[in-house]
């Protein structure tokens, strides 16, 4: 099987052009020699088996950071019969050095100069013929955005791969990499001799938009503005598209599940219908809020604005011991907490990764998502529920500057930011429904065993010991729940919540499969059993508990992981924890006070 390496400078496009040419069926797993888990994926090119390697983006494979650790150690330790080398056509005045680095380990090699349909809007020129002689590799002009040069891209891999018997081992690279001024010295010539970059770049929309969007006043109130009304859109959309759902899987049930099972034991019946059915049934139900969540996202990550969030934030974030990094790296914790905590890997400083990956948990990930859609739509009004939800998301930054400001003597950083703004540009449906489904995929496969787990032991919590009435104070839950009461009670917590909170420590995905398994109830009928138990209050400290306390265990396995510190570890888990309910409890024991 052929060996390809995907390499570049970050905000290439290289995950881009790497989905086209695997066609985004790809997995993450453990390289050889490679302590960090890689995205991968096995295709036929033609009658060609390969074996893709999409290698983190750095910016100098002489660099100190992590990932770029990480890439001269894949390349160091792997044979390879081509490396894709993806760099930005309208930045190749900054970005060249890298394929000349690549150039001296001698090893085969393509250039993709992506985004070539931007360069004249730029005016930038290039001679890709001349830029290919110079180089002595092939360079192919492409668009991995909208497929423009992908069929000559596809057929010089096709071609160097047909006559690439062996894999080819790099020159040793601390061999290579010594020849700083030599490297500098090509790259000006190659630039003189194939490259047109004009002194003064063209006034274009990106330059107008940034006018307004990073203005040192006005930028961080769009943003949060911009991010509001995404989610008023999301719920405008999605709760009709989610009760329809409702609506199905309880036609479902009706029509052919409780005739099946017509005749089964009463346990069993009890088991798979209002434990595993319904638990189930309530978690899938929110799968279109979420496509529809992460839809609005690729919006706002791929047309180049978070990028620019992190810009803004930057001045902020470093006084707090971080940096704009940072803030990004906790927007992408909105999906996952897990990948957001892997993406530290890019900090040279050790302290700034620490109380990076201390704060990225209170990050309001899409499994959190679904616990806070589903208690907004039980006891807010529509019109409510979309603010309720942004408050959250505003508690979540609230609760990860604290943490940075009380930490920071802790974990120092001196590393300064080196951030690239790529030009505006919208992301096309493909990309965005990609995105979408990649994102529900991701999801689902991390959390339907954890589900399924979950409700089938809070299931049997709520009805055993045999013989005492199902969910009452006699079952292994109600006792548990019982248990909890002198802790969780002055937060507004009742029995019931505490058991879906404790199993959410496994996958905060089990939490609202577990609520409709200790109530007995699905969807609609489940929204109105608890807000007919609690109040608005109690279901906002419940939020406001689960949006802070412990982060899902794969998380606490990341950080275990990637701090390499049980300590580090434990004393994350300790302080969310505190934090949690310190939270809530002012919440909470407030609005009673001024007699909410």
């Amino acid at each position: 099987m052929k060996q390809v390496a995907v390499l570049g400078m970050p905000n290439t496009g290289k995950s881009t052009f790497f989905n086209r040419l695997t066609g985004a069926d790809a997995s993450i797993g453990n390289w050889p020699g490679i302590t960090v888990d890689l995205m991968m994926a096995q295709v036929k090119l033609d009658s060609i088996e390969a074996e893709i390697v999409d290698l983190p983006g750095i910016y100098d494979l002489r660099g100190y950071s992590e990932d770029e650790e990480v890439v001269r150690t894949f390349i160091d330790k792997n044979p390879l019969h081509l490396v894709l080398i993806i760099l930005n056509a309208t930045q190749l005045d900054r970005q060249l050095s890298l394929a000349l680095q690549i150039k001296r380990l001698q090893v085969p090699a393509i250039l993709f100069l992506n985004m070539a349909d931007e360069a004249p809007k730029f005016g930038v020129e290039v001679d890709a013929e001349k830029l290919s002689e110079r180089l002595g590799m092939p360079v192919v002009p492409i668009s991995a955005k909208y497929g423009q040069g992908y069929d000559r891209a596809y057929q010089t891999i096709l071609n160097l791969l047909k006559e690439q018997e062996e894999a080819i081992q790099a020159q040793p690279l601390d061999q290579c990499m010594r020849c700083d001024s030599e490297i500098a010295g090509e790259m000006g010539s190659l630039l003189q001799d194939a490259v047109t970059v004009p002194r003064n770049i063209k006034d274009n929309l990106t330059i107008r938009l940034d006018r307004i969007l990073l203005h040192p006043v006005f930028g961080l109130p769009l943003f949060f503005l911009t991010m509001f009304l995404m989610f008023q859109l999301v719920y405008a959309i999605g709760t009709p598209i989610q009760g329809l759902m409702g609506e199905i899987t309880d036609w479902l049930q009706t029509a052919a599940l409780e005739p099946l099972l017509a005749g089964a034991p009463e346990m069993l019946r009890g088991f798979l219908i209002d434990g595993l059915y319904g638990g189930l049934t309530v978690v899938l139900s929110f799968v279109p809020i979420i496509i529809l969540f992460f839809f609005a996202m690729a919006i706002v990550e791929d047309s180049g604005y978070l990028s620019r969030s992190a810009f803004l934030m930057d001045a902020f974030m470093a006084k707090l011991g971080l940096d704009g990094r940072s803030f990004v790296m906790s927007l992408m914790g909105f999906g996952c907490n897990v990948p957001a905590i892997m993406g530290t890997r890019v900090m040279r400083s050790p302290g700034l990764r620490m109380l990076t990956m201390l704060v990225i948990p209170f990050s309001l990930c899409a499994a959190r998502l679904n616990v806070f859609i589903f208690m907004t739509a039980a006891l807010f009004s529509a019109t409510v529920a979309p603010i309720v939800l942004f408050s959250l998301y505003l508690f979540s930054f609230v609760a990860a500057i604290l943490t940075a400001a009380i930490f920071q003597g802790k974990y120092k950083n001196s590393e300064p930011l080196i951030l690239e703004l790529p030009p505006y540009r919208f992301p096309t449906l493909k990309q965005m429904l990609l995105r979408s489904w990649s994102e529900v995929k991701h999801f689902w496969r991390w959390s339907y065993k954890f589900i399924i787990f979950g409700v089938v032991a809070i299931w049997f919590l709520n009805n055993f010991p045999p013989g005492v009435e199902t969910a009452s104070p006699e079952t292994f839950s109600g006792i548990i729940g019982q248990w909890t009461q002198p802790i969780l009670d002055p937060i507004g917590i009742n029995p019931q919540l505490a058991i879906a909170l404790i199993f959410g420590f496994i996958a905060k995905e089990i939490v609202i499969g577990g609520l409709a398994v200790i109530y007995g109830q699905s969807d609609g009928a489940l929204m109105g059993a608890i807000a007919a138990q609690i109040d608005w209050v109690q279901a906002y400290s419940f939020m406001l508990f689960t949006l802070l306390y412990v982060p899902c265990l794969s998380t606490v396995a990341v950080l275990r992981s990637e701090s390499k510190s049980w300590k580090f570890t434990a004393f994350s888990v300790i302080w969310s924890l505190v934090l949690a309910w310190v939270a809530s409890f002012i919440f909470y024991q407030g609005a009673r006070f001024l007699g909410f």
